[in-house]
């Protein structure tokens, strides 16, 4: 079996953070690093090089394969903030609509800036994604199809 290109590590979260060069870039950073963990009640952990992850989930793939990777999670790129797993519960639309300047992807939210969006919407934005896994999963106990994941 193939193993996943980007696993849980044991590096630093702060570590990685305080390397980030843009002050508010950082600062940022650090705000959804508190947004995130208040929401989950996880404390982040490093995956790969520079995505920051909250929370643990199996993904089944169609082919029966499954691989393990975090229910919701951030990083900030150099062209922005990359939100991982928050586009996924039903009031996705909605929410999105008064969010501010932003981008999507098939589970992904981008921006540049925290001073771009509306915060508290981000805050409802990322609550909502985590209520939806644990209802998805059974609170982590059952794998979470991929596909059906990707396509809500």
């Amino acid at each position: 079996m193939a193993k996943a290109k980007t696993e849980k590590t044991k590096s630093s979260v702060n570590d990685f953070l305080n390397a980030v060069k843009e002050d508010q870039k950082r600062a940022d950073s650090f705000a959804i690093v508190e947004m995130m963990r208040k929401a989950t009640g996880y404390d982040p952990k490093m995956w790969g090089s520079a995505i920051i992850g909250f929370g643990d989930i199996t993904f089944k793939y169609e082919n029966g394969r499954e691989n393990g990777w975090f229910k919701i999670g951030f990083s900030p790129r150099k062209q922005g903030m990359a939100l991982y797993g928050l586009l996924n519960s039903e009031v996705k639309t909605e929410m999105l609509k008064k969010l501010g300047k932003h981008s999507s992807g098939k589970g992904c939210l981008y921006f540049s800036l925290l001073k771009d969006i509306d915060v508290e919407v981000l805050k409802q934005i990322i609550v909502q994604a985590n209520t939806w896994y644990k209802i998805q999963t059974d609170n982590g106990s059952k794998p979470l199809s991929h596909t059906f994941a990707i396509n809500q």
